[in-house]
């Protein structure tokens, strides 16, 4: 049962996402930058039946590895220490240059303020305050659900507000299932996402919400039409969402196979093994063999529900975006606050999502990125305690990212993508001017 909800939550957060804006949780941050502008265009049935197929693909992707593979992709994912991770987090922060907008300049001041804003709470390794200025419901720290609650949401309710928008979308909402243009498009895209997420899904502690970034950046660099991202992209809907599913899946093997949970909602679950006197471990499969396929059965069951309750309400969730702006305003609104509160029952988080409501619009006004700030802002914590958990194991040698095979690769490999990244900016812009079109 765990194991179907948890399934469940991964899909769901899709749905708003694309709808709404709202993404029902920070692995759904990507799936609005082409989602949502996807549903104004009246494809928001296409963007929804993609989102579901892509995730029943790479869920099915998942379960087969995590059926016949799981000992030795667990044996692997155990090579990853701190400075791996270190070089992993510098790598996925090359997103910033290439989703980062025409500046290249605002991108980067936008990600410096993400990564000092994360900064705020109790220190990594001190546990001493840091930028709470005595106010002590900061010591928690933001949360990133409230920020991205305020950025995304409410910052978009102000904008409808002023520009007086009648509806999400004006136009004929077409057909609500995916033809087989997009499918075309999309298989390629879907495929890769789920490759890429299931292999971060193997490492212990890595966020779905970077494997979504990554995935997202991935499909944008492979694209012969880049431009096209942020603006209703259908591969930009399909790689983020099966690389979410295919990271779910991929959490299990280091649950199973040596009993580290790769996430909290695993966490979750390891204790609810334990309760029920399972040991996860490799002598799991041997000694308690009929739970394990139980578990993997209920993934797959899992993957197909979702794909067949979701597939045949398309087209009602598709019509929420015509329903009259002046009624849907206050009820995002609504669930943008009651979101924000539930997170830690706490008034403050709603007072933070307000806040970056303001800020969100103001970014969006005045043309500044807002996912170069939340990417820095999810990662800046992992990068942080990655970096000193190094120069403690290898006692502040910093030439310790050189000495290990593994993260040496990463160096590299970040070097090439910031390369590809600044070429495909410029790509990017020279075909945005001879077309006359203007980015954010």
């Amino acid at each position: 049962m765990l194991a179907g909800i948890y399934y469940g939550a991964m899909y769901g957060g899709s749905s708003t996402a694309i709808l709404l804006n709202i993404p029902g949780e920070v692995a759904s941050v990507p799936t609005c930058l082409d989602g949502y502008p996807m549903a104004q265009q009246g494809r928001g049935g296409p963007a929804l039946g993609i989102a579901a197929i892509g995730s029943f693909i790479a869920g099915i992707m998942g379960i087969i590895a995590l059926t016949f593979f799981a000992p030795l992709f667990a044996e692997q994912a155990l090579k990853f220490g701190p400075p791996e991770y270190f070089a992993l987090m510098l790598l996925a922060l090359t997103i910033v240059v290439s989703l980062g907008g025409a500046s290249i300049g605002k991108a980067l001041a936008m990600g410096f303020f993400g990564y000092l804003l994360s900064l705020i709470g109790l220190g990594t390794m001190t546990n001493m305050p840091r930028l709470t200025f005595g106010y002590t419901p900061l010591w928690g720290g933001l949360d990133v659900i409230s920020v991205v609650i305020g950025l995304f949401a409410i910052s978009e309710v102000l904008n409808g507000i002023e520009e007086k928008k009648i509806a999400i979308s004006m136009g004929n909402i077409g057909s609500v299932f995916p033809g087989l243009k997009d499918l075309k498009q999309s298989i390629k895209s879907i495929f890769r996402g789920g490759a890429l997420g299931f292999f971060m899904g193997l490492l212990p502690g890595c966020s779905p919400a970077v494997t979504t970034f990554l995935a997202y950046d991935l499909e944008k660099k492979c694209s012969k039409t880049p431009e096209r991202f942020g603006k209703g992209a259908i591969e930009g809907v399909a790689a983020p969402e099966s690389a979410n599913n295919a990271t779910s899946s991929a959490g299990f093997i280091p649950l199973f196979a040596l009993g580290i949970p790769a996430s909290p909602p695993l966490a979750v679950l390891l204790g609810g093994l334990m309760i029920y006197g399972l040991t996860p471990g490799p002598l799991l499969f041997e000694q308690n063999g009929d739970f394990v396929w139980a578990v993997i059965a209920s993934m797959f069951i899992g993957n197909v529900m979702c794909l067949v309750l979701n597939l045949p309400l398309v087209g009602l969730w598709a019509k929420l975006t015509q329903i009259p702006y002046g009624i849907l305003a206050p009820i995002i609104l609504l669930i943008s606050i009651v979101g924000a509160y539930t997170v830690r029952n706490d008034m403050f988080d709603v007072l933070v999502a307000l806040i970056f409501g303001v800020v969100g619009y103001f970014m969006n006004k005045f043309n500044w990125p807002v996912v170069p700030f939340i990417i820095c802002f999810i990662l800046g914590p992992m990068l942080e305690r990655s970096l000193l958990q190094s120069f403690g194991m290898a006692f502040e040698n910093p030439f310790i990212f050189f000495q290990r095979p593994i993260s040496l690769t990463l160096l590299v490999a970040t070097g090439i993508f910031l390369v590809v990244s600044l070429k495909l900016r410029r790509r990017t812009q020279s075909r945005i001017d001879n077309s006359g079109f203007e980015v954010k």
